[in-house]
């Protein structure tokens, strides 16, 4: 990639900031190797859970390619993030919750995880106590705990939007935080719910059209397949509008919240309720860029090396949605690099994850093997077949299109998945011990 083409300073510096971080994530995972094979001698390190999670979290193949390639800063908010669940786990609220409210004005994305960090609080620290089955003890809620906890989130969105509030510039700054101008989906619409509708609608009105159902002269323009950041109508179904997305979101996280307020069942409901958040405002949010998925990836690699169950739904969701993330890197010379890096990755997965879970049979069934292996005459199509058909110029955005159906079942079986494991896991039994 840094061969590709000439560059200019600023480019140039960029580049050897992002070879310097990832040269560093290997000296760390070395060290970390080594440190391990000293600690057991003539232990398989893939059947270590704690190695295999830290391949699996500073190797991951879509924080990779999006930070060090892409140019962004993830890996820091993600770390932010980690070491915030990792202080709830330890029960050391106070600090959870304070960067949790650092991470949230770093970046406003993470509103999408704030229901699961506000249930779980109000349930498991602001109440002392439960009774024998679990329920809730009403009398043991503690308001001392509750002012300490608002207390902590006030004053570190004071500190953050105080100067703006004070300038008068607060209605700017939300304009900006949340551009609903934008339309329901991103030029590369990510793989998710709304990706199914707006493929469903173009079916209808093709056809609607053909059998002279519907008047292609009354049809709205169908911008939504034109690449364009932008408001669009769709052409049979109802118009989605952000409040629709709003509610849809809600809906599909409520279950979650609801099981984890009646059952929390410690730090095991906690992430899963998290990344159920995560994962539900990515299928239903309003203009969801497709980056936003890691924000469920890597809480699901914690889940994945403790449990069977999660292991195999963390291998469906990460391959399809680091798949989704190829157009990001669309250049030739780029192409290799992203085949190679995503292969490695997958590769240390399965094998990783296998051999933690070696009794109890596969990890995937036939079927999800199946539609994984579909990933590869699809990438065949879209980088090698389909330039070299005719439609190439008329319609330049169809692998696009492909790509994003097709990933989008994916991600929607996956978060199927997650939502029964985390409905019917009484957590009552463990593979692996959390850490």
């Amino acid at each position: 990639t840094v061969m590709a083409a000439p560059m200019t300073n600023d480019q140039s510096w960029f580049y050897a900031l992002a070879l310097g971080v990832s040269f560093l994530k290997c000296l760390l995972i070395n060290t970390i190797c080594c440190k391990c094979l000293r600690e057991d001698k003539g232990k398989d390190l893939l059947g270590k859970p704690s190695f295999i999670l830290t391949v699996l979290l500073l190797w991951n193949f879509g924080l990779l390619i999006v930070d060090h390639i892409h140019f962004q800063y993830n890996g820091f908010l993600f770390g932010v993030l980690l070491l915030s669940i990792a202080r709830h786990c330890q029960n050391r609220h106070f600090e959870g919750a304070f960067l949790f409210s650092v991470l949230l004005n770093l970046k406003h994305i993470y509103l999408y995880i704030a229901p699961a960090y506000g249930i779980y609080l109000l349930r498991c620290f602001c109440f002392t106590q439960s009774n024998a089955d679990g329920s809730l003890q009403w009398r043991s809620f503690s308001v001392v705990r509750l002012v300490i906890l608002g207390t902590i989130v006030l004053s570190t969105f004071a500190v953050s939007f105080g100067p703006f509030i004070a300038l008068g510039q607060l209605p700017q700054v939300l304009s900006r935080l949340f551009p609903f101008k934008r339309g329901l989906c991103h030029a590369y619409w990510a793989p998710n719910i709304w990706a199914l509708y707006n493929i469903a609608d173009k079916a209808f009105s093709i056809l609607g059209v053909k059998f002279r159902l519907l008047d292609i002269n009354k049809l709205p323009k169908a911008s939504m397949t034109g690449g364009l950041v932008q408001e669009f109508q769709h052409s049979v179904l109802p118009s989605v509008s952000p409040l629709a997305t709003l509610v849809c979101t809600l809906l599909s996280i409520l279950p979650a919240l609801f099981k984890i307020w009646h059952r929390p069942n410690g730090a095991r409901g906690f992430l899963r309720c998290l990344v159920i958040c995560a994962l539900g405002s990515f299928m239903f949010g309003w203009h969801v860029h497709e980056k936003a998925i890691m924000m469920a990836i890597l809480p699901l690699s914690l889940l994945a090396v403790d449990s069977r169950k999660d292991a195999g739904i963390f291998l469906m969701l990460s391959v399809t949605s680091h798949y989704s993330l190829f157009p990001l890197l669309f250049t030739t010379q780029e192409l290799p690099i992203k085949i190679f890096l995503m292969l490695l990755f997958t590769i240390f997965s399965l094998a990783s994850l296998k051999t933690l879970f070696r009794k109890g049979g596969a990890l995937l069934n036939p079927l999800e093997v199946t539609y994984l292996l579909g990933l590869i005459p699809l990438e065949l199509i879209c980088e090698f077949v389909y330039p070299l058909t005719v439609w190439q110029k008329t319609f330049p955005f169809l692998p696009l299109m492909l790509t994003s159906v097709y990933c989008a079942l994916g991600v929607t079986y996956a978060f199927i998945r997650l939502y029964i494991s985390l409905l019917t896991c009484s957590d009552t039994t463990k593979k692996t011990k959390m850490q």
